[in-house]
């Protein structure tokens, strides 16, 4: 169970394709859209909704297999990034949200958030960037070990979808200032509790693009291309530089791309940033959005 003294939003779901997709609407004014990766779900963001919502729209959704979204199996839903962004892009839609939108990306969420971006360039106005990636693996990274054997072998396939070792390990190694609360911990695992429920876990780490052959190749590229129509748009990157995937190398490439960019780098903070540094980056975010408002009407 979650508790709902950390997540007190209600529940909304609109009906995709026979699931059951979930997602926060809390507030009204310009809209902030915030889309969360792997292994996490909407709860991540719930401190810069409450943050935001007195002055915003806040639209989080749970990507079908995450939080409070349905968990269909493979038969009923192709878990790639096309479904991804057309899930994002049907949601938007329903709630006629079509301009001004402020777009926070985190981990998968920067793929996902940016391919719809890419399909409508015209309806962003401001981005907030959380240890993330919108384009192909840097040169200068590897893959870590642990994403190549979830990604790659049957072990790993157990590992993550048997013992929840993803998202389970994700709760204390996302974090480096200090760990998380218990019932914070609990949250974040509490909806992959079963095999069947880790399917997305899984498909996500088995859905990374290295090669051109990789279904997701092409369209990561197009993403990528799409990014440098919107380097003129107020961006800030908050970022916890020990984590794991998204280091320093994805920073600096975000920094290529964004020379403008607002840059919080913290050292001592890992993948979790609104976790590990809620109290700075909340309010970092809250004034950033504060003070571009009036350039954006």
């Amino acid at each position: 169970m979650i508790d709902k003294a950390l997540f007190p939003f209600k529940e909304n779901f609109i009906t995709r394709n026979g699931q059951q997709y979930h997602y926060l609407n809390e507030g009204q004014g310009s809209p902030v859209v915030m889309v969360h990766g792997n292994p996490s779900w909407s709860f991540y963001y719930r401190n810069l909704v409450s943050a935001l919502r007195t002055n915003h729209q806040c639209i989080v959704p749970d990507h079908i297999g995450c939080g409070l979204s349905d968990k269909p199996d493979d038969a009923d839903y192709d878990y790639t990034l096309k479904n991804r962004i057309d899930d994002l892009e049907a949601l938007l839609d329903h709630l006629n949200v079509k301009d001004n939108i402020t777009l926070v990306v985190h981990d998968w969420g920067g793929m996902i958030g940016l391919g719809y971006a890419a399909r409508h360039p015209e309806r962003i106005k401001r981005l907030v960037v959380l240890n993330t990636g919108a384009f192909h693996l840097p040169a200068s990274k590897k893959l870590p070990a642990a994403l190549w054997l979830g990604r790659n072998t049957t072990l790993g396939t157990i590992l993550v979808r048997g013992f929840n070792a993803f998202s389970g390990i994700a709760s204390f190694i996302g974090v480096k200032r200090k760990p998380m609360k218990k019932s914070v911990r609990q949250a974040y695992v509490a909806p992959f509790n079963s095999w069947k429920n880790r399917i997305s876990t899984l498909r996500f780490i088995q859905d990374i693009p290295l090669k051109p052959h990789d279904r997701n190749y092409a369209l990561v590229s197009e993403i990528a291309q799409s990014l440098s129509q919107f380097k003129t748009l107020p961006t800030i990157i908050c970022w916890g530089l020990k984590d794991f995937v998204f280091d320093k190398h994805f920073l600096n490439e975000w920094q290529q791309r964004f020379p403008n960019a607002q840059v919080h780098a913290f050292d001592d903070c890992g993948h979790y940033i609104l976790e590990d540094a809620s109290d700075e980056v909340v309010p970092l975010i809250s004034d950033f959005i504060a003070k571009t408002e009036s350039t954006l009407l």
